[in-house]
């Protein structure tokens, strides 16, 4: 499943989500960037989001300009489940999917990328 980021980058964003949605149960983790403040955040037009990102090198390549001093950050699946979706869901927060370089992602209630999320976990368990 590895596909180049500049490949990545031309994706439409149901295939970047996808993308994710897979890469993040396969490697079991998900990707934000992270400054001196915690984590960074985006606003789309009418929501506060936290970008998520399906591997550091996606993560890193938006660690630029005003984020330049930003890391990737890797939360793993199971914290991510347990304590990230319902925090974000508590704090009024929205996940925008990886964001690409033109600013494009698939922004939604982290309740829902949470089911997603399990409906894949489901899937890549039968395969095994």
């Amino acid at each position: 499943m590895s596909v180049s980021l500049s490949t990545l980058d031309n994706y439409d964003s149901e295939q970047r989500y996808q993308y994710f949605i897979e890469s993040a149960v396969a490697n079991q983790e998900i990707w934000i960037l992270t400054d001196q403040q915690g984590c960074v955040m985006l606003n789309s037009e009418d929501e506060d989001c936290v970008p998520v990102w399906p591997s550091c090198e996606a993560a890193q390549a938006w660690a630029t300009g005003e984020w330049q001093d930003c890391q990737g950050e890797a939360i793993g699946l199971k914290a991510w489940q347990q304590r990230w979706s319902d925090g974000l869901e508590e704090d009024e927060l929205h996940v925008v999917v990886f964001p690409n370089t033109q600013l494009e992602g698939t922004v939604l209630h982290p309740h829902e990328l949470e089911a997603d999320l399990r409906r894949e976990i489901k899937k890549h368990n039968k395969k095994k």
